[in-house]
């Protein structure tokens, strides 16, 4: 049997409704990406929301509202992927990368506490698996050394009297932290819809952010959206009204919009979200029933405290090495499972190695990596399916142990 590591779940609905919006005549960004932007702040519980081609993008133009620019610092997790820091290099910040608390996959907030300094803008934790961080204690902690912020005159930063709060969320939609949804508890948050996320667009993604007292909700998105259209103050629906050419380019900005296309299909999948959630939540919980042992960690995915969107089974190998892990994955994969890992650090990668990152300075976010292992997770995993999973990991497992790895 073949287990793919993770799907995107395409019913006839999603079909019809990206059918129809070819067959509409307007495929590009129009009536079904606005639609689409509603109801994505329906779901996060907050005023507004502007969609994007990316999360990569929603972060990058957030940071640029903000008015985030060389000689700012930005501080993110050195365990994430690319997108949370590359951002910052983007718009010409200084990236700092803050170790994980020791057997944990979040920031150790300590020590992003020490690494706050005045240039400190803007910090970006990020939600794994689903997961949402514990954001009691991040903003706790950045209260406690809020004499430290010196916001940028002239820009959104002076409506905060603390570090900003732009959250990584593209594994979190549909997650919630002590009852409210994520896109309602970080200052800011930008959520992937790529292919392999829990909802999807194909290629897409969204920022949310929290009503604050001065924060012009309507002026922001429409700052979103000459941010995300070349500058330009008019969108290609409303240029279509009759003698409604004319138009303006007020700034040389970026082009990263979301089309109806993609809307379109994300519209469908948040009519069917409910019933993908709880599948996944089904999944996760047959995993965690299955594989408990003193030697294996499964993230935790629902608690008093949060609830998950699920996005992936995070599995650590409790006191085994990088090679025990790599030799797992391989056993797995001759078994025709398909494994990944979340997340091999920052500092591992060429181009931050390049930029001066050593990961001897990341000794826990390390220790997470060398034995973490991700098992396939998606809505079109079959109960069986799941059962081979289950049953291949303990064999794969023994094998190793038996080889001595």
């Amino acid at each position: 049997m073949r287990v793919d590591f993770s799907l995107p779940d395409i019913s006839e609905l999603e079909i019809q409704a990206v059918s129809d919006a070819l067959r509409s005549g307007w495929i590009t960004t129009g009536p079904k990406t606005k639609q689409f932007e509603c109801e994505i702040a329906t779901w996060c519980g907050t005023s507004r929301a502007v969609s994007f081609n990316s999360a990569t993008a929603a972060l990058e133009m957030c940071l640029r509202a903000l008015g985030v620019g060389p000689g700012d610092e930005v501080i993110t997790s050195a365990y994430t992927y690319t997108a949370s820091c590359s951002v910052i290099y983007h718009v010409g910040a200084t990236p700092v990368l803050v170790d994980t608390a020791p057997g944990s996959y979040q920031m150790d907030l300590d020590a992003l506490a020490e690494a706050i300094t005045s240039r400190t803008k803007v910090v970006i934790p990020v939600d794994i698996a689903g997961v949402m961080c514990d954001y009691g204690a991040l903003f706790d902690a950045l209260k406690a050394v809020k004499g430290r912020f010196s916001p940028q005159p002239g820009t959104l930063q002076e409506l905060f009297d603390r570090v900003i709060v732009l959250a990584d969320g593209a594994h979190s939609f549909g997650a919630s932290y002590q009852g409210r949804p994520s896109g309602s508890v970080a200052d800011f948050t930008a959520f992937s819809f790529h292919a392999v996320k829990s909802l999807t667009t194909a290629e897409g993604g969204a920022l949310a952010w929290r009503d604050r007292a001065g924060l012009d909700n309507e002026a922001l998105y429409r700052q979103f959206m000459l941010l995300s259209l070349h500058g330009q103050n008019k969108d290609a629906l409303a240029k279509t009204a009759l003698g409604s050419w004319e138009y303006d380019i007020v700034a040389p900005y970026y082009k990263c919009n979301m089309t109806d296309v993609a809307a379109a299909l994300g519209l469908a999948q948040l009519e069917r979200y409910p019933r993908l959630l709880a599948r996944r939540r089904e999944l996760l919980e047959r995993y965690a029933a299955a594989l408990i042992s003193d030697n294996i960690e499964l993230i935790e995915h629902y608690t008093e405290q949060s609830s998950s969107s699920g996005h992936l089974c995070l599995v650590r190998l409790l006191g085994k090495s990088l090679a025990f892990r790599n030799r797992l994955i391989e056993r797995m994969a001759a078994r025709e499972i398909a494994c990944n890992v979340h997340y091999k650090p920052l500092p591992l990668h060429t181009a931050y190695r390049e930029r001066g990152f050593d990961i001897a300075r990341f000794p826990h976010a390390y220790d997470q990596y060398a034995n973490e292992v991700t098992l396939p997770l998606h809505t079109l995993l079959s109960d069986e399916a799941l059962q081979y999973v289950i049953d291949a990991f303990g064999q794969s497992y023994g094998e190793c142990v038996q080889s001595g790895v």
